[in-house]
C-alpha cells in the first residue's frame, strides 16, 4: 500500500510539472499580470514627470515614482495604426505589413497577446484599436469605431456595436474596470487599455472646461519657425496657422465670414466638409452637456466674431485654443488612470502587475509651428514611457537606454516565460528593468515613415538613425535631401549639419550605422 501511495503521489507531481511546463495556470500562478496603457498623441511635454510646466499629471507621475521613467523612448513610425501594429508584433512596419493608415492589419500573424493566450493568460483590449480588422488573440475586446468619438462613443465587440453614453475617456475606463472585476481570477491577465485622447480634435470633458480659462500658455520658441535648410519641413501641411476654425477651434460657422477654408492638413485629393464635420461632433453632446459646453465656448465664438485676430496674432490665438483643449483632454486621461491604479491596489493586484504607460507616438505642441506628429524630429519621434513592476523595477529610477515600441512584445513574453520568436525584431527590456547586463543594449534606433503623398499633412517619406547624441535623416521619393543634427548643441533641431566639414566624421559614422541597421532589419531600398 505504501508503494502504491508513493507511486500515486509521484504521478500527481509529474502531472503538475507537465501542466506548468505548458504554461497552464494554477491557483498559485505567479506570472505577472500585464496592464498596458496607451493614449493617442500624448506628448512628453504634457506629463509633469517629464518636467512639464504645462500641466500636472499626478497619476502618471505615480507610475514614474513607483517605477522607471524612460528618457529615450522612441517610436519606429510616428503614426497611429503603424505604431499599434509594431507594438503588437515586435516587428517594423515593412514586415508586419502596416506602413501607413491606409493599410489593414493582418491579424493572422504572430502577436504577443496570442502567445500569452496560448499559455493561459486571459487577454483583453478595450478602447482605440484603429487597425481596420477585428482583434485576434483576445478573450475579450470592445473597441472604438475607427478613431472614435469623444462623446457618446460607439464601441464594437464580437457581438454588437453599441453607443455608450458619456465621455470617451470615462467610458473606456468603465469597460476596462468591468473586465478586471469579472476576469478569471485563476489566470494572469493581459489588458491593453487604449485611450482615444488626446487625439485631434481635442474635445475636453465638460467638467474640465474651466481649466486654463484665465491663463496664457507659454509659446514655444520655435512657434514661428521659417524652416531654413529643411525643405521637407517647409512643405508639410500641419501648421497651427492652418488649423480648421471649425473642428479644431470649436467655432460655429456664424462666427467667421464665408466658409472655413483652412487646409487643416487634409492633403492632396482629400475633401473635407469642415463645418459639417464639426457640427456632427458638436451634436453628439447631450442637451445637458451642451449647456456647459456653450457656456464656455459661446463667449469665445462671439469675441472672435467681433474682434477677429490677424497675422501672427491669429496664430497665437489658435495656439492658445489648441493647447488648452489638448491639455484638458490629457487631464481626463490622468484622472481615469488614477481610477485603474486605485482598483489594482484595492483588489490586491498591484504587487504582481507590470503597469506600462505610453503613447502611440509623440506630438507637436507648437514646436516648429506644428501640431500632429510623423516627422523624425524629437517631439514626434519620442514617446513617453513609464513602467512599474514592484519588486523588480526600482522605484523612482530613470533609464537613458534607447528603447522603442518594438520592445514591448519581447518584454512581455520574457516575463511570461515564453521563448521569443525569431521573427520579433525588438529586444526584451528585462536587463534594463533589473539593471543587469544593460551594457549590451543597442546604441542606435532606426525610424521609417511612409505615408506620402496620400493621406494627411504632406510629410515626405523618410528614414533615419538616432544615437544618444546625433540624428541622420534621409527624405526621399520626390526629394533627395539629408539632414544631420547634433542634439546636444541643437536640441530644437534648427540647424542642419549635413555636409558641414566640422561633422564629416560623425556623418560618415552615422551613414555606416544607418546602412548596418537597414541590413539588420531587412529594409529593402526605398524606391
Amino acid at each position: 500500500m505504501l508503494r502504491i501511495y508513493i507511486c500515486s503521489f509521484s504521478m500527481i507531481l509529474l502531472f503538475i510539472a507537465c501542466d506548468n511546463e505548458q504554461g497552464e495556470p494554477t491557483q498559485q500562478d505567479q506570472r505577472p499580470n500585464i496592464l498596458y496603457i496607451m493614449s493617442d498623441d500624448h506628448a512628453e511635454q504634457a506629463i509633469s514627470a517629464y518636467g512639464s510646466q504645462l500641466i500636472q499629471t499626478p497619476n502618471l507621475d505615480r507610475i514614474a515614482r513607483e517605477g522607471m521613467l524612460f528618457q529615450n523612448s522612441f517610436v519606429t513610425n510616428s503614426i497611429c495604426a503603424p505604431s499599434r501594429a509594431t507594438m503588437l508584433t515586435g516587428k517594423f512596419s515593412h514586415l508586419n505589413g502596416l506602413r501607413d493608415n491606409r493599410d489593414q492589419f493582418d491579424g493572422s500573424q504572430i502577436t504577443f497577446p496570442k502567445l500569452l493566450q496560448k499559455v493561459g493568460y486571459q487577454t483583453a483590449v478595450v478602447g482605440k484599436w484603429h487597425l481596420k480588422t477585428k482583434p485576434t488573440g483576445f478573450d475579450f475586446w470592445r473597441v472604438l469605431v475607427g478613431q472614435g468619438e469623444y462623446y457618446q462613443p460607439r464601441l464594437v465587440s464580437d457581438k454588437d456595436t453599441t453607443v455608450m453614453p458619456g465621455y470617451v475617456t470615462e467610458v473606456i475606463t468603465d469597460v476596462a474596470l468591468d473586465f478586471l472585476a469579472k476576469r478569471d481570477t485563476t489566470k494572469p491577465f493581459c489588458l491593453l487599455y487604449h485611450h482615444k485622447a488626446p487625439h485631434r480634435s481635442w474635445m475636453p470633458h465638460v467638467d474640465d472646461l474651466d481649466m486654463y480659462v484665465n491663463e496664457t500658455i507659454p509659446e514655444p520658441p520655435t512657434l514661428f519657425d521659417t524652416y531654413e535648410g529643411r525643405p521637407a519641413a517647409e512643405a508639410a501641411d500641419m501648421r497651427i496657422a492652418d488649423m480648421f476654425l471649425s473642428g479644431d477651434m470649436k467655432l460655429h460657422p456664424d462666427s467667421y465670414p464665408g466658409k472655413d477654408t483652412n487646409t487643416g492638413g487634409a492633403g492632396i485629393g482629400t475633401t473635407v466638409d469642415r463645418e459639417a464635420g464639426w457640427l456632427n461632433m458638436y451634436n453628439r453632446l447631450t442637451a445637458e452637456q451642451k449647456v456647459k459646453w456653450d457656456a464656455h465656448y459661446d463667449p469665445i465664438n462671439q469675441d472672435f466674431k467681433e474682434n477677429p485676430p490677424q497675422g501672427k496674432e491669429l496664430i497665437s490665438w489658435k495656439y492658445q485654443r489648441y493647447m488648452k483643449d489638448y491639455l484638458r483632454t490629457v487631464k481626463a486621461v490622468d484622472d481615469q488612470i488614477g481610477r485603474v491604479l486605485t482598483y489594482l491596489e484595492e483588489a490586491g493586484l498591484a504587487e504582481n502587475t507590470i503597469v506600462v504607460y505610453t503613447s502611440d507616438q509623440g506630438f507637436y505642441l507648437g514646436e516648429h509651428g506644428w501640431y500632429d506628429k510623423r516627422f523624425m524630429y524629437e517631439e514626434s519621434l519620442g514617446m513617453p514611457l513609464l513602467i512599474k513592476y514592484p519588486g523588480v523595477i526600482e522605484p523612482g529610477s530613470t533609464s537613458n537606454a534607447l528603447v522603442q515600441n518594438l520592445d514591448f512584445a519581447p518584454t512581455f513574453l520574457d516575463y511570461a516565460g515564453i521563448n521569443i520568436p525569431a521573427e520579433i525584431q525588438g529586444k526584451s527590456m528585462r536587463p534594463i528593468f533589473e539593471q543587469k547586463g544593460s551594457d549590451t543594449w543597442r546604441d542606435a534606433v532606426y525610424y521609417h515613415y511612409y505615408e506620402y503623398p496620400h493621406g494627411w499633412h504632406m510629410v515626405k517619406q523618410h528614414y533615419g538613425v538616432r544615437t544618444d547624441r546625433y540624428k541622420l535623416i534621409h527624405f526621399y521619393n520626390d526629394i533627395d535631401h539629408w539632414e544631420l543634427y547634433d542634439l546636444e548643441k541643437d536640441p530644437q533641431e534648427m540647424t542642419n549639419r549635413f555636409d558641414d566639414p566640422a561633422y564629416a566624421d560623425v556623418q560618415m559614422q552615422l551613414q555606416e550605422k544607418l546602412s548596418a541597421l537597414r541590413e539588420q532589419y531587412q529594409i529593402h531600398p526605398e524606391k
